[in-house]
C-alpha cells in the first residue's frame, strides 16, 4: 500500500524532528517509545479516547469526565501527539486515565499499541483521519467514533483527491458532527449516511466551577485594581499586533494590564525576547512573586504556565481570542463567554466557524481586523462597565443553551461498546503483524 510505505518512510525523519525539538524543551524527550506503540499493556479492556492537542484535551474535558461516571468498570486510555497535550491530560486525569502519545501510523505501531491497550472502542476527537490505525481497529472488530467531527471544504477537497488512500476508510466508523454541513462533508468522504449525526459542539459544555472562579478572584486580587485584559493562545506575527493595541490602550488607560498567554511552549521566550526588544516592562507568570502583588510598573504579563487559561479568563475584564489576527483560523471562544467575558476576535477563524458566526450574530463577540480597531473597541469597552456586563451575559446564555452535546454523544456511544467483540477473542482470531 503506497501510503503505509510513505508513513514509514516519514516516521524516521518525524521522530528526528521530535529528537531536535527535545534540545529545546525536554518534554519531547518524554515517552518517545510511545510513538511506536510501546505502552504499559493494560490489564483489562477499556475505553480509549484521543485528542490531538491541549485544546481538543480540555474540550475533551467533560466528556472523559462522563465517561467515567458512566462506565466507571472500564479503563480509561487517552492520547494526543503534542507534549502540552499529554502534560495537560496528565494534570486532569491522571487518576482516571493512563496517558500516552498516539503512535505513529505505521502497522507495527498501530497494531503494537492496540494489543497492549485493549481498547473496546476508540473515541477520536474532531477530525484525526489515520488509515492504517482505522483499519486495524476494523480488523479487530474495534468500533471508531469521531467526536465532535468537522470537516473543512478545503479538507473535503484533499481528502476527494487522495480518495484512493482512504478507501474504505469509514467502515468501522461513527460520525458525531459539530453540524449538519459537517455531517454532509463527512458524507461526501465515504461516511455512512445511516452512521452520521449532527449531536453539536462538546465544547459547549465546558465546566465552569467555583474553584476556577476562586482563582480568578485571587489573581484579580494580585493586579491591585487594574483594567485587565488577556489574549490567549496567540501566535507568531499576532504578538506585534496586541503589544501595539496595548500601547494605544495604555495612551488613555497608563494602568491597563495584558495578560499574553502564547499557544506554544516553545515560543514563551521569543515572546519574551519580543517584549524586552520592544523596552515593555513585564513580568512571567512562571515566577512565583508574579504569583502575589504583580509589580506595578509591569504593562504586562507573560504567562509562560500551560494549563491556567481558563483561569486567566476568569482574572479578566475582556478577552482576546487567539490565532485570529493571523490566518491560523482562531481557537476556543467559548472558553471565556462560559465566564461571562465580552469577547473579541479576529476574522480568522475557520477551526471553529459554526461557533463564531453565532456568537458574533448575537452580538456575544466582536471583531476586530487590526490593532488600532482592537485599542480602540478595548477602550470602549473598560470605560463602559454595563456593556461589558451585557455582552458578556449574551455570551453566558448562548454557552448555557447549546449544553447536551456530551449526553447525545453518549447515546451514540452506548450501543456500540456491548457490539465490540472483546480485545482479546479478536487478538486470537487476528494475529498481531509487524513487530
Amino acid at each position: 500500500m503506497i501510503y503505509t510505505w510513505v508513513i514509514r518512510l516519514a516516521v524516521p525523519f518525524a521522530f528526528a524532528g521530535i529528537l531536535w525539538r527535545g534540545l529545546r524543551d525536554r518534554s519531547y524527550w518524554q515517552g518517545l517509545g510511545e510513538r511506536f506503540g510501546r505502552v504499559r499493556p493494560r490489564p483489562s479492556p477499556g475505553i480509549w479516547l484521543h485528542a490531538v492537542s491541549l485544546g481538543e484535551m480540555s474540550a475533551a474535558a467533560p466528556l472523559v469526565r462522563a465517561l467515567h461516571a458512566r462506565y466507571p468498570q472500564l479503563p480509561l486510555v487517552l492520547t494526543t501527539a503534542t507534549p502540552a497535550g499529554r502534560a495537560r491530560a496528565q494534570a486532569l486525569f491522571a487518576a482516571l486515565a493512563d496517558v500516552h502519545f498516539l503512535p505513529y501510523d505505521t502497522p507495527g505501531s498501530v497494531s503494537r499499541f492496540l494489543e497492549r491497550t485493549r481498547p473496546r472502542i476508540a473515541i477520536i476527537m474532531e477530525t484525526e483521519l489515520w488509515p492504517n490505525l482505522f483499519r486495524e481497529c476494523q480488523r479487530r472488530a474495534i468500533p471508531v467514533v469521531l467526536a465532535s467531527a468537522r470537516l473543512s471544504a478545503k479538507s473535503v477537497a484533499r481528502y476527494r483527491r487522495f480518495g484512493a488512500l482512504f478507501s474504505g476508510l469509514f467502515s468501522n466508523v461513527t460520525v458525531a458532527a459539530q453540524s449538519t454541513e459537517d455531517a454532509e462533508r463527512f458524507k461526501s468522504i465515504g461516511a455512512a449516511a445511516d452512521r452520521t449525526r449532527a449531536i453539536g459542539n462538546v465544547k459547549f459544555d465546558l465546566a465552569v466551577d467555583a474553584g476556577l472562579l476562586g482563582t480568578g478572584e485571587i489573581l484579580r486580587a494580585a493586579y491591585g485594581g487594574r483594567p485587565v485584559w488577556v489574549a490567549g493562545s496567540t501566535h507568531a506575527g499576532e504578538e506585534e499586533q496586541l503589544l501595539e493595541a496595548h500601547a494605544l490602550l495604555q495612551k488613555h488607560r497608563p494602568d491597563a494590564l495584558l495578560l499574553l498567554a502564547p499557544r506554544h511552549r516553545d515560543r514563551f521566550a521569543a515572546v519574551a525576547d519580543l517584549l524586552a526588544r520592544r523596552g515593555i516592562t513585564f513580568a512571567r507568570r512562571s515566577v512565583p512573586a508574579a504569583t502575589d502583588v504583580l509589580p506595578v510598573a509591569a504593562a504586562v504579563l507573560l504567562v509562560d504556565t500551560l494549563g491556567e487559561l481558563a483561569a486567566l479568563y476568569a482574572s479578566a475584564e475582556v478577552a482576546f481570542v487567539g490565532g485570529s489576527l493571523v490566518p491560523i483560523g482562531g481557537h476556543n471562544l467559548l472558553e471565556p463567554a462560559a465566564l461571562g467575558l465580552p469577547v473579541l476576535t479576529g476574522p480568522s477563524h475557520e477551526n471553529g466557524k459554526d461557533i463564531a458566526r453565532l456568537l458574533l450574530r448575537q452580538g456575544a463577540a466582536l471583531e476586530v481586523s487590526n490593532a488600532h480597531e482592537l485599542a480602540a473597541l478595548l477602550l470602549r469597552l473598560f470605560y463602559d462597565p454595563a456593556e461589558r456586563r451585557r455582552i458578556g451575559a449574551i455570551g453566558k446564555e448562548i454557552v448555557e443553551s447549546n449544553r447536551g452535546s456530551v449526553e447525545r454523544l453518549l447515546a451514540l456511544i452506548e450501543p456500540l461498546l456491548p457490539a465490540a467483540h472483546p480485545p482479546a477473542a479478536a487478538a486470537q482470531a487476528y494475529p498481531s503483524r509487524e513487530r
